[in-house]
């Protein structure tokens, strides 16, 4: 039996225990990829949100408070939506900032801009 050639027990084992090193570390990175993806919609779909919440606001007729567009809303039901306006200098300029939050995550993203009164 000497003169047979093959791996042993010990080989077998070393090389099941690197395989097995290196599964571990594939699993971990496409975990942590699948967590980036999420984060990922979450932060592009509260953005297009938002800029599309401002839009309406910016072509909504001057007020000193403006709601939230329930149809646009309706395309994305986890999130929040908070509209805030503060009046500058005198009285015809608008600074309005739209805070979009997801679930129970505070302020995904927060959009600031300026309206005039025409």
């Amino acid at each position: 039996m000497k003169g047979e050639k093959g791996f042993s027990f010990i080989e077998i084992v070393i090389a099941l225990a690197v395989l097995g090193i290196i599964a571990v570390a594939f699993l971990s990175g496409l975990a942590t990829a699948a967590r980036g993806l999420l984060t990922t919609d979450e932060r592009e779909t509260a953005k297009n949100l938002a800029e599309a919440q401002m839009e309406y606001v910016k072509n909504y007729v001057w007020s000193t408070s403006y709601l939230e567009s329930a149809e646009i809303l309706d395309k994305y039901p986890s999130y929040d939506v908070e509209i805030v306006t503060t009046s500058m200098e005198d009285g015809n300029i608008q600074k309005i900032t739209v805070t979009v939050n997801h679930q129970s995550k505070p302020e995904v993203i927060t959009l600031e801009n300026y309206k005039v009164n025409r």
